[in-house]
């Protein structure tokens, strides 16, 4: 259950927060602007490419590898075929993953390994074998780690990971999981992907973005009050609830995907995640079954004083701007209603794609975050 009292009382919420996850995602501005920095003198703002490459592929582990790839193939669309390479197995001895390239990988490819240990083994052998085929890495992660050593091995770029101070105070070793590590990884492929016309991110652009993020975290911080702030708001709105999270546009579909999996993570909270307008008839069985939001599976006479409240849907609305055309969202909000299944809704202000992607991140980041430091 959801400790609402929690959200409201600062003082202990750090001291719950021992993983610094409040301030990993407040940190999340900053986190971009030492990433670009970072991305800036290993020399990727200077590159002049002859050319776009055939396909990105993307290897890294957890989930903010995850949410790079992700993020990475909505914001690149058609320009270029962007994979997510998943793993291919575990070694018998060490039970580390294994990754491979596809058969037709070579030369005009690229390769972009992002992780937040750069400890793993098979990524670094997924570098050797990408040099054995011609294809160009790079690589975003923890400077002196054995990937970095790898890929400057393999002929490819490295860019230093941007570290965090809090990252040393937390009571819990960092693994990677909270927000500030996707955008440590992210933001450095951004720089790349632009200087090759992949993505429109010019330094102006992730200035916005970190702008965006900072003043984001103004609304959502722990210092403010749960009934003017966003994420506190939606945290609560979660208590005891199956997210249903529907998303509207290119650029919401990795946010409510990115939210999903880190509730789950973080929160072990379990939620589903479906574009619009196929989610109407992918969850829809949820609306009207067990977990409706008028249903009661229990026995009227079973004692239910020890017994867990039972989860009902919620759907959670994540839309982008739109550009224009049609929108399934009046659909969606009369079809949930009709159920009596309760609606929560994000949309982000005005501004570029990327900034209104970063404000629907930072958003859910914070809280997944709140949800998973009240959920007893």
């Amino acid at each position: 259950m959801l400790d609402e009292s929690l959200l409201d009382a600062p003082e202990a919420l750090a001291r719950a927060d021992r993983r610094g996850l409040l301030r990993g995602a407040a940190e999340a501005g900053a986190r971009v602007r030492t990433a670009a920095r970072n991305a800036a003198e290993a020399g990727l703002a200077d590159l002049n490419p002859e050319g776009r490459p055939r396909a990105v592929l993307v290897a890294g582990s957890g989930a903010a590898a995850t949410g790079v790839a992700d993020l990475l193939t909505a914001l690149a669309g058609a320009a270029a075929p962007v994979t997510r390479l998943h793993p291919t197995g575990v070694a018998p001895a060490a039970g580390a993953l294994r990754w491979a390239l596809p058969g037709w990988a070579g030369s005009v490819d690229l390769l972009l390994v992002v992780t937040a240990d750069g400890s793993e083994p098979g990524l670094s052998l997924l570098a050797e074998q990408a040099y054995r085929r011609g294809c160009t890495v790079v690589g975003v992660a923890p400077r002196r780690s054995p990937l970095t050593e790898a890929v400057n091995g393999a002929h490819g770029l490295v860019v230093p990971m941007a570290e965090a101070p809090y990252e040393e105070e937390t009571e819990v070793p960092f693994t990677g999981v909270g927000p500030g590590a996707l955008w440590a990884l992210l933001t450095p492929l951004l720089v790349l992907l632009d200087r090759v016309g992949l993505v429109t991110a010019p330094p102006e652009t992730l200035q916005r973005v970190a702008d965006r993020l900072d003043s984001t975290a103004e609304r959502c911080g722990p210092a403010i009050a749960t009934y003017g702030n966003p994420a506190k708001t939606l945290a609560s709105e979660l208590a005891d609830s199956l997210p249903l999270i529907w998303t509207e546009g290119a650029s919401a579909a990795p946010v409510g995907r990115r939210f999903a999996a880190v509730l789950t993570e973080l929160a072990g909270r379990p939620a589903l995640a479906a574009e619009l307008p196929e989610a109407l008839p992918a969850h829809g069985a949820l609306l009207v079954g067990p977990f409706a939001g008028d249903a009661d599976p229990d026995d009227f006479f079973r004692d239910r004083v020890d017994d867990p409240q039972a989860l009902h849907a919620r759907v959670v609305l994540v839309r982008d701007r739109p550009a224009g055309g049609l929108t399934a969202a009046p659909a969606a909000r009369e079809i949930a209603l009709a159920q009596d299944t309760p609606i929560s809704e994000l949309e982000p202000a005005e501004g570029s794609e990327l900034e209104c992607l970063a404000e629907l991140l930072a958003v859910t980041d914070f809280a997944a975050a709140y949800t998973a430091l009240a959920t007893a």
